[in-house]
């Protein structure tokens, strides 16, 4: 775990009268109609919504969602990538704590609850790993895996942090992360940037085992070379620029929540709270 330097910061909203966090699931996708059907049969019932994000699908994936979920909320992006469809969907949620879910049925929404399990226990930031015990991956080649280590090596020098698997696109933050991400990139580098800057602002960090499936239908998006040439820069821009960071303010702004406050008494009773209801609903 990666321990804050400047410590945490309050939610936007009162949640103390709740025994769980309202959870948020934000998740792009590119022509996913016949893949929504079995992610969303396996989405958790106490989900407070799920923000999908459509990047100009040539399919049905916007009328299957509309349909298959009452909790849907459909956004539609105004540019092309993963990095861009994060970014609108962000800027969509009114939970707690944002979820990011892919949409091929590789990432397995019963893991929601793990990752809210590490924000509840004091993490700013739950980090998805495939390397960790009780993780790992159908569908990581070698040489995917490789570049994934070499990167995350990189960061890890760099940065310091101790990431295990930098490149993985499923995880789960509160709200207040928020105004510490600035999502300049539009492609798969998405995930770099985000794991950089919440380490940089010096927010909690704490990894999460994750199984990573095999898609279900239709092919990956990814390009290995291409997209790991992109993480490069994406890892050098943060090191030696602030490329996008002076849009921070403005998002927060536009959001219109008061994110990034400094942390009260309150948060620490809120948190304390989820603890105790979670701790009371086992034991009863």
């Amino acid at each position: 775990m990666t321990r804050a330097t400047n410590g945490h910061h309050a939610l936007p909203r009162s949640v103390a009268d709740s025994s769980r966090p309202r959870v948020s699931v934000v998740m792009p996708t590119l022509n996913e109609a016949r893949n929504l059907p079995a992610v969303f049969e396996q989405m958790p019932g106490d989900i407070h919504e799920i923000i999908v994000i459509d990047g100009f699908s040539r399919d049905d994936t916007v009328e299957v969602a509309a349909r298959i979920d009452p909790r849907v909320r459909i956004v539609l992006q105004d540019r092309r990538g993963k990095g861009n469809a994060l970014a609108t969907g962000f800027d969509a949620v009114t939970g707690d704590v944002v979820v990011t879910l892919d949409a091929d049925c590789s990432a397995d929404p019963g893991e929601i609850e793990r990752f809210v399990d590490a924000l509840v226990g004091g993490a700013d930031f739950a980090k998805g790993s495939r390397y960790l015990p009780e993780g790992g991956s159908d569908d990581l080649t070698w040489f995917r895996s490789f570049g994934n280590k070499f990167l995350s090596g990189s960061v890890n020098v760099l940065f310091g942090t101790s990431y295990t698997d930098l490149c993985y696109g499923y995880n789960a933050f509160w709200t207040h992360c928020l105004p510490y991400i600035t999502l300049y990139c539009d492609g798969f580098e998405v995930e770099t940037v985000m794991n950089i800057q919440v380490a940089q602002a010096g927010l909690t960090v704490q990894e999460v085992p994750s199984w990573e499936r095999l898609r279900l239908h239709g092919e990956s998006n990814l390009h290995p070379i291409r997209d790991g040439l992109r993480i490069e820069r994406a890892i050098m821009r943060e090191l030696f620029g602030k490329a996008g960071r002076g849009a921070a303010a403005k998002l927060a702004e536009r959001r219109g929540h008061p994110r990034g406050a400094p942390i009260d008494a309150f948060e620490h009773e809120r948190r304390a709270c989820f603890r105790y209801s979670g701790a009371a609903t086992a034991t009863s």
